[in-house]
């Protein structure tokens, strides 16, 4: 999550008519500034004004959203001096024009803090991560999207593939998925070593459930939802070809989050073939999407 900085000045001459109040006042810079935003699509949230107290303070803006537990793909700061009214700080966020966080529409969240002459605004998108309640709903949509993928060919960088029989859920799979994920979430590290040194391969076996010729595993940081994470996937070669391999036939899924995390949340997809010969790990890691505006 990046922050953008806006250190603006107060204009002369406003041109903006008073604002009734802060949000109205920032609706108005976004719509006037680059006509990308949606009017009325922005609403205070009170952890972003804890986060945006706490990057007064001193706090960084990843540290202060971590604090407030809030995990969004797309967040941002405003910072301002001298701003003493609301037409103020309409008048300096327009004169911006299209550049950093004010124009950017995926935000729909706010929280704003004045100190003295200085206000900051922490904005973020609408996304929320999904809850553990919802795992198998999303572990199931998600091998959905896998095996809609590979119902047809696709070309995955520069190899092409043909259709794929879909993949069978493993119960196995979905636990060595899981504890790669919980512990990529409580540790902060996206990487397929975990760290207690295993490897895909060796928690596959930890999961017990018969050997495998041919592991693969891919893995995300950041998506909200198994679209996000599988479109990412697919859009990076080593993933897609994860995803179809003909060679694959079981999959298991699961995703966990920590508001803490630099990730946010974090994804694992584990592939299998079965077979009584060793292990043979392939691994692709999708980069954390840490979006900016």
């Amino acid at each position: 999550m990046a922050a953008v900085w806006i250190a603006a000045g107060i204009l002369a001459v406003h041109t903006a008519p008073a604002r009734a109040d802060l949000r109205s006042a920032v609706e108005w810079a976004r719509l006037h500034s680059c006509a990308r935003a949606q009017p009325g699509g922005l609403r205070g949230d009170r952890r972003l004004r804890a986060a945006a107290d706490d990057v007064a303070a001193g706090l960084s803006l990843r540290g202060a959203l971590a604090a407030a537990g809030v995990i969004a793909s797309r967040s941002g700061l405003l910072r301002l001096s001298g701003a003493l009214t609301d037409a103020d700080v309409a008048d300096a966020l327009a004169s911006g024009g299209c550049r950093g966080a004010i124009a950017d529409p995926h935000f729909r969240r706010y929280g704003a803090v004045r100190r003295g002459r200085r206000l900051w605004i922490v904005l973020a998108s609408a996304d929320s991560p999904p809850r553990a309640a919802q795992q198998a709903t999303y572990d199931r949509q998600t091998l959905q999207l896998v095996n809609r993928a590979r119902s047809a060919g696709r070309r995955c960088g520069a190899e092409r593939f043909p259709a794929a029989p879909p993949l069978r859920w493993s119960r196995a799979l979905a636990a060595a998925a899981d504890a790669h994920s919980r512990a990529m979430a409580a540790d902060g590290k996206f990487a397929h070593r975990g760290h207690d040194g295993s490897t895909p391969g060796t928690r596959v076996l930890r999961a017990g459930d018969g050997a495998y010729r041919i592991v693969g595993e891919n893995i995300a940081a950041g998506p909200m939802t198994p679209a996000q994470a599988v479109r990412g996937w697919l859009a990076s070669p080593g993933h897609c070809e994860n995803i179809m391999d003909p060679r694959f036939r079981d999959s298991g899924i699961a995703f966990s989050a920590n508001a803490g995390s630099e990730g946010g949340i974090y994804w694992t997809e584990d592939f299998a073939a079965r077979a009584a010969n060793a292990l043979q790990p392939r691994n692709s890691a999708m980069p954390a999407k840490n979006a900016a505006p």
